[in-house]
């Protein structure tokens, strides 16, 4: 932390315009050193036009970004210098930072002083990280609320409540003599830990729709071989993805792509088809199939409409649960020949018939639409929601201790676990290993 730390800060390659920043008490003393003008002399949030030089010779002609702390990304004095784009020229204006006082970043660094600086918490570190990263609008606009710090608040009003339990316990263990204080016995502690908990599953139920916007909605396509399943990849994508062939097992491992629709990521898995089969590597690949069952959010089973039904296939369409599963009756175009007792979606690849209703049908099964009418507060990442459910196990966990009548001092290891596991989440309490493991997820220069 007391290092002036620099890095570029623009994608590498060859553009217009690359950022090289530099943040740190030094930042303004070492900058000056290779630029044509005294840093130290000017205003914050300032902009000078100037030239980077090595000595007597110089390197580009550039402005440069004067930001003094505080008021700072990561409250430290920052120093952005914007050069031509270039390899060459920007990692040559690197090297001149470097050798004059500063230290490369490492991933996150400048993110993480501003957590550590107290600017940000962790939720609002990893919305930076998922913002950059967004893939759609919803995406953003996700990561934005969390950036604003939305989620953080949530977490910090059910901290609030749990801390006022947890007081009310320590002044009857601490003082049980004094008669103006609330009583706190199981009876009175019992409804406010059945609200937290209420509480923390609504967040976490929650949780599941920022992962969906967030990460996108896994779609597996199954069936039996050569019904069709690579062709509808193919033309829900609008590109040739998966290899289509008339021989049954042509596909053989998973085929993956993902296409945006209504503000979300559809990431479409194309399976080896399911089957008894005799050939090593196509076993290998139903296997997968069945595991992609098991992770999607959505199954479509498509059958052929000019064959009858299976007992594999029957066996599929009952293995897969009605709220995750859509059947997709394929090839309409041919002589009908199946017939089926569930609701099903019909249709072709050879003239495109009944993919937009199917895709349609998975905005319907995962209420999608009602997804983005929400206030968008929602927790997408994986660390966070893991920490959710282990603080939610800790309140049920005390909840249960009560109906078995152990003591309050014994419930109260559970509670104050749980707001230990939400202070976590927002880095209030946090382990120094979190940190490095969190930020090298970053870019060098974020």
């Amino acid at each position: 932390m007391e290092d002036t730390i620099c890095a570029i800060a623009t994608a590498p390659g060859i553009g217009a315009i690359s950022i090289i920043r530099v943040s740190g008490k030094d930042a303004l003393n070492i900058v000056s050193k290779i630029f044509s003008k005294d840093l130290k002399k000017v205003q914050s949030h300032t902009l000078l036009y100037g030239y980077i030089y090595d000595q007597d010779e110089v390197v580009d002609e550039v402005l440069v970004s004067v930001m003094l702390a505080p008021k700072t990304y990561t409250t430290e004095d920052i120093v952005e210098i914007n050069s031509h784009g270039g390899i060459n020229t920007t990692n040559k204006i690197l090297e001149l930072l470097l050798e004059n006082g500063c230290r490369l970043a490492e991933a996150g660094e400048f993110t993480k002083r501003a957590f550590l600086n107290g600017r940000i918490d962790l939720t609002e570190a990893e919305s930076v990280n998922d913002l950059i990263n967004a893939k759609t609008d919803e995406a953003r606009k996700l990561a934005l609320n969390n950036l604003k710090g939305r989620v953080s608040k949530d977490i910090r009003n059910l901290r609030g409540k749990i801390t006022d339990i947890m007081a009310n316990i320590e002044v009857n263990i601490d003082y049980p003599e004094y008669e103006d204080i609330e009583v706190v016995t199981n009876e009175t502690l019992l409804p406010k830990l059945e609200e937290v908990l209420k509480d923390l599953q609504e967040m976490l139920k929650n949780s599941y729709n920022g992962r969906l916007i967030k990460e996108g909605i896994n779609i597996a396509i199954v069936g039996s071989p050569n019904v069709g399943k690579s062709s509808i990849l193919n033309r829900l994508l609008d590109e040739d993805k998966a290899i289509v062939t008339d021989i049954a097992g042509t596909t053989r491992d998973i085929v993956e792509g993902s296409v945006n629709f209504n503000g979300f990521l559809l990431n479409f898995i194309d399976t080896a088809g399911i089957r008894d089969t005799d050939d090593v590597v196509e076993k290998i690949g139903v296997e997968k199939s069945k595991k992609a069952i098991d992770k999607a959010d959505i199954v479509i089973i498509v059958l052929n409409n000019n064959q009858e039904l299976s007992a594999y296939e029957k066996e599929l369409i009952d293995l897969v649960p009605f709220k995750k599963r859509i059947i997709f009756v394929n090839k309409s175009d041919l002589n009908n020949v199946l017939t089926l007792d569930k609701e099903y979606i019909i249709g072709n690849t050879i003239e495109a018939k009944g993919l937009d209703l199917l895709k349609e049908e998975i905005s319907k099964k995962l209420n999608l639409g009602n997804i983005l009418e929400q206030d968008m507060t929602y927790m997408s990442n994986v660390r966070q929601i893991d920490l959710l459910k282990k603080a939610i196990k800790e309140i049920e966990n005390a909840i249960l201790n009560i109906h078995k009548g152990t003591p309050i001092d014994i419930v109260e290891i559970d509670i104050t676990n749980a707001w230990n596991l939400l202070g976590e989440i927002t880095g209030d309490t946090y382990k120094d290993e979190l940190l490095d493991t969190l930020f090298s997820n970053f870019c060098i220069g974020k």
